[in-house]
């Protein structure tokens, strides 16, 4: 018979990986991996301010509509942890509210990411507690399953396994799978200082654009430059 999982993850991102992908944006992180890993605009943050999410995978495989394995999972999470809900981003039914996130965040919880709706957008709106979601309704979920915790998910083919690291800032969220951590991070690095070197560019007029032309010169399309 098919058995429903409820697991913890076999292994988590360190502290020191967590902390050190803080400081670096989603959209470079994005870039480094080729513009293929993200969730795209599947999920949008939905707290107030800027607070970036970090922290490891701890995911949940929902129903649509039915947050019971969300519920469980927010109570075996360990502080730190992300709670990242696949509910097929289905919008019909809300899969948290202000009750569950007020107990995720007295636990420690970093955040919560909802491949799927919220509802209480009012009191998620005026609190910096990382939230990103899908969308919002008023109507509440139900409470039967069938779900899993702690099962590799996917938020609009961005696949996540638990312990991976989740990135989630103003532009959305990112997951960068647990063995490509360390050797990632140089690069991201690499390439975060060097946008800050281009902002100064842009800013005193110095940005060399010859790039934009020498593009179009090998553009495979015919330019009418009269």
């Amino acid at each position: 018979m098919y058995s429903l999982k409820i697991r913890e993850p076999e292994r988590r991102v360190s502290p020191e990986n967590v902390a050190r992908y803080r400081e670096i944006p989603s959209a470079v992180i994005g870039d480094c991996m080729l513009r293929l890993q993200a969730a795209g605009g599947a999920v949008r943050p939905m707290h107030a301010g800027s607070s970036v999410l970090a922290g490891p995978a701890y995911t949940v495989k929902a129903r649509p509509g039915d947050n019971l394995f969300t519920h469980k999972a927010i109570d075996l999470a360990s502080p730190g942890d992300v709670i990242v809900v696949d509910a097929g981003g289905k919008l019909d039914n809300a899969i948290v509210g202000e009750m569950m996130l007020t107990h995720a965040e007295t636990r420690g919880i970093a955040g919560v990411i909802i491949f799927g709706a919220i509802r209480d957008h009012g009191h998620v709106s005026r609190h910096t507690f990382p939230v990103f979601a899908s969308g919002v309704t008023l109507r509440g979920p139900f409470q039967t399953g069938p779900g899993h915790i702690n099962v590799p998910i996917a938020i609009d083919g961005m696949v996540i396994h638990p312990g991976d690291l989740i990135i989630g800032d103003d532009d959305g969220v990112i997951s960068i799978p647990y063995d490509d951590v360390d050797p990632l991070y140089e690069e991201c690095a690499k390439r975060f200082a060097g946008e800050n070197a281009q902002r100064g560019r842009v800013r005193d007029g110095s940005v060399d654009r010859k790039w934009i032309d020498d593009r179009l010169e090998q553009a495979p399309f015919p330019i009418d430059r009269a």
